[in-house]
């Protein structure tokens, strides 16, 4: 019967109190609970649910393929308009440099940049759930593209005019091989997040955890810094990628260092200190400035007018953006055919990408009260990616640094980026022809700049050293790995890593004796708590991990080590203390019946009691009251020898599994702890298990767990029901408790 109270009066604190039976698995199972009835639906019938169409579901399906129809009919003119237009046009304002930057990171012409911050942001409008995000051209996939074109359509395989000559390149050729191949790669990354959201994988971005994140942002963050420095001195090298291109890049940029030209480093370094100082400004005066002041546009204008006015490149060769073309492009079919090279680093850019707008999204939902879907996330991403990439685009994804001007600067919802992207429009059909003037020098400065959010995360290492010594190795082995293997083959070496720190985290897990405190039903490590204390002759092991083949070996040896009792030491030392015995008996031929008969009834009693007593003398005394009432007058030198091999083996009489951390077990983890069970029954312990969940008790049941010696009344709802039980088996016995 159970019996439930609490203290009512308010000023009185809570008082608990439970009065009842102590359960086990078999009552619990037989009397307390009763599962409901189901019946079972065969194949058809669950295809035929699933295929059922009503109003209400096709309703769902199109609101949830096209979010914005969940928004745009209440959206709320008066209060969010003008805060999505003024955002809108700030974060536009600097999309246009940032699209015409990163396209240089990703080797192809500057308007492909334009074409990237118009058509995807469009589309993301209607597919995307993050009202916040600054969808676009981003850094890190701009130079993972950058890579592969380059790889695939390297300087040497354009000779000008057929020729071999060393450094003549037909730079139209080559840049239109590399259109096709970062336009080919998009259209493969945006099949590839299509069809991850269809088979709803939105959670492999938990994979890509937030150390593992940072540290490889910061290391694309270098390999960007490391590629502009020839732009910002003037200078001519050849593009690297693959393993040690950071450090190819520099020593090549060393050795070209005395051909600097210096009219282009003195744009490119008044630029850098331009854009940081308006960006501390930004910064340190956010609260009171209605928007940030446009540095990055104010220096594209200003830079564009002066090189247009000197004619820096005809006079000083300051290398310059060049033609750009007006309009827009008719879509075409990307060249398919380039597929089979492409499909590897289309996965690694499909992750990050998704993984980089997923984790900004959900920043900004979870300050603004809303929820992102991550599998929706990914069709919106891959449509983007995959319908644009018809009219000449390349792998998009969310922009921090515009996403933080779209946020702080009003906007509301996804009407202030389709804003920014009728912005672009606005260039590219109109007014992109006055960009042509604008010094390389320039862009590489915006994207150094911009570069500095990322390199800030370097102050992750000395918290990380306070907080998780394992993320702190996750994070240097990501930046390591991807500033010396590339960003690819780092990103793989990464997430390898990261899995085997989870595998390092259940091969190791942390495992303690518990303790009950006084007068309650809660239990606690003994070594952290100087309340705990032990039970008598019980041991409770707890283990903060799942059990299966990886990890059932080094449970079992915690196991043993931690409550100090090895059935296999202790009978091993059993079986030598009888071979001992035996030998002294056979060179003692007076042995009478009467020694066999206590021989007979100490062994009967040792089995009777499940572990023998501590104190020899006790022992021998219980022998002689169950066979003839009399305790003996005197011992032989024969009989103490008899009793000391049969002594304690140990004394604790059962040990508690503490089952509340495991949340599931394999068929290899569940035949280890059956043979445990029966390993420890040997020497008269007696194991039980202790807070399984119903999950884990199906799953042991499947495995026919409970069959043989192993029955259902070992399982326990609680430690503190197992505690009980197994004191009151032990009150049981025909004799005291051992102390």
């Amino acid at each position: 019967m159970e019996h439930v109270t609490a203290d009512e009066e308010p000023s009185a604190p809570l008082v608990y109190r439970v009065e009842r039976n102590v359960f086990d698995e078999e009552y619990l199972s037989s009397q307390l609970l009763h599962e409901k009835e189901r019946t079972p639906k065969t194949f058809g019938q669950r295809v035929a649910e699933r295929c059922r169409c009503s109003s209400e579901k096709a309703k769902s399906a199109v609101l949830s393929l096209l979010p914005i129809l969940s928004w745009l009919p209440s959206y709320p003119v008066k209060e969010y308009l003008f805060g999505d237009i003024v955002s809108g046009l700030s974060t536009g304002v600097m999309q246009l440099p940032q699209g015409l930057a990163y396209a240089m990171l990703a080797a192809v012409p500057p308007v492909y940049g334009l074409y990237s911050s118009f058509y995807p942001v469009v589309l993301y409008t209607f597919f995307g759930t993050s009202r916040h995000i600054s969808i676009g051209t981003f850094a890190v996939i701009s130079l993972m593209i950058g890579g592969v074109a380059v790889r695939e359509a390297p300087d040497s395989m354009f000779p000008l005019n057929g020729t071999n000559v060393t450094g003549l390149v037909d730079v139209d050729a080559r840049d239109a091989r590399r259109v096709q191949v970062a336009v080919v790669l998009t259209t493969l990354v945006g099949l590839i997040q299509l069809f991850l959201g269809i088979l709803r994988f939105g959670f492999v971005a938990i994979y890509l955890a937030e150390p593992l994140v940072r540290g490889f942002t910061t290391a694309a963050a270098v390999h960007v810094f490391v590629s502009q420095l020839k732009y910002l001195f003037g200078v001519k090298t050849k593009r690297f990628s693959g393993p040690l291109s950071v450090l190819y890049s520099l020593i090549a940029v060393f050795k070209e260092i005395t051909s600097t030209n210096i009219a282009t480093l003195i744009v490119g370094f008044v630029c850098i200190v331009f854009l940081y100082g308006v960006k501390d400004v930004n910064e340190r005066f956010k609260k009171k400035l209605p928007i940030p002041i446009p540095g990055e546009i104010i220096v594209v204008i200003v830079s564009t007018g002066v090189s247009y006015g000197m004619a820096l490149f005809e006079n000083y060769q300051v290398d310059i953006v060049g033609k750009i073309p007006m309009g827009l492009l008719p879509p075409t079919v990307p060249e398919f055919t380039l597929l089979s090279n492409l499909v590897a680093d289309a996965i690694a850019i499909a992750v990050v990408s998704f993984s980089m707008g997923i984790s900004l999204a959900k920043i900004f939902a979870l300050k603004y009260g809303y929820s992102v879907d991550g599998n929706q996330e990914l069709i919106a991403l891959g449509l983007c990616n995959f319908a644009s990439s018809f009219f000449q685009t390349f792998v998009i994804t969310s922009s921090m640094s515009r996403s933080l001007v779209q946020e702080s600067t009003g906007g509301k919802t996804q009407i202030a980026g389709l804003l920014a992207s009728l912005l672009v429009l606005l260039v590219i059909v109109a007014i992109g022809f006055m960009f042509q003037p604008l010094p390389q020098t320039v862009l590489a400065a915006i994207i150094m700049v911009n570069l500095l959010g990322m390199f800030k995360q370097v102050r992750d290492i000395p918290a990380l050293w306070r907080t998780s010594k394992i993320e702190l190795t996750i994070w240097l082995v990501a930046f390591v790995a991807s500033v010396l293997l590339g960003l690819d083959f780092g990103l793989l070496v990464a997430i390898g890593f990261a899995i085997l720190t989870v595998i390092y985290r259940t091969q190791r897990p942390k495992s303690v004796i518990l303790g009950q405190i006084p007068d309650t039903g809660l239990y606690y490590d003994i070594d952290e708590y100087e309340e705990a204390s032990e039970c008598s002759g019980i041991k409770i092991f707890h283990s903060n991990s799942s059990i299966y083949f990886a990890n059932s070996d080094q449970y079992v040896n915690n196991l043993k080590e931690k409550t100090g009792v090895d059935p296999t030491q202790l009978l091993a030392e059993r079986k030598s203390q009888q071979k001992h015995a035996k030998t002294k008996n056979g060179e003692k031929k007076n042995s009478n019946d009467s020694s066999l008969q206590k021989r007979n009834a100490i062994a009967k009693l040792d089995l009777e009691l499940g572990v023998a007593h501590v104190v020899l003398d006790e022992a021998q005394k219980q022998v002689e009251v169950l066979s003839n009432g009399q305790v003996p007058e005197a011992q032989g030198e024969s009989d103490s020898e008899e009793v000391h091999f049969l002594q304690p083996l140990c004394p604790v009489h059962s040990i508690v599994l503490d089952f509340t951390p495991v949340n599931f077990m394999d068929s290899v983890g569940a035949k280890a702890i059956k043979a445990v069970i029966k390993e420890y029954a040997a020497i008269d312990v007696r194991v039980v298990l202790a807070g399984c969940n119903r999950t884990l008790l199906s799953d042991l049941r499947t495995m026919q767990f409970f069959s043989g010696p192993v029955t259902t009344d070992i399982i326990f709802p609680t430690i503190h029901d197992a505690v009980l039980y197994c004191q009151h088996k032990r009150a049981l016995l025909p004799c005291p408790a051992v102390h």
